[in-house]
């Protein structure tokens, strides 16, 4: 599988027997459905995403990219808990690509945002 971004090789990664693929050029995660979910419920999962954040804000103003599964057009989400973490999804497989740094980001709330949960 290529990279929708870079078009670099995927690697598979294994975290607590969750199997995602990580771009061994620009370092972004490609997550199967729900895999994103389950991992950020896992202490320490966020050692998947080892890119570099200033490459990943670079990578994520690429807008029109290709699912790496499908081939079809990827829509642009943000986070409806985390507004600030904008990823693409299949609409047809219902894979999502996060940029290097942004599962980190995902997988860790601050204390301002999950007070906004809360009001």
């Amino acid at each position: 599988m290529q990279c929708p971004k870079c078009k670099a090789s995927m690697e598979k990664v294994v975290f607590e027997g969750v199997e995602v693929d990580r771009c061994t050029g620009c370092q972004g995660i490609w997550f199967d459905f729900q895999e994103q979910k389950q991992l950020k419920q896992m202490k320490g999962a966020a050692t998947i995403d080892m890119g570099d954040k200033a490459t990943g804000r670079k990578m994520n103003e690429i807008s029109r990219i290709n699912c790496p599964k499908c081939g079809t057009l990827l829509t642009h989400l943000v986070d409806v808990e985390q507004t600030h973490i904008a990823y693409e999804a299949c609409p047809h497989d219902y894979g999502v690509f996060f940029d290097a740094g942004e599962f980190t980001d995902y997988s860790q709330k601050t204390l301002l945002e999950s007070l906004r949960r809360l009001f």
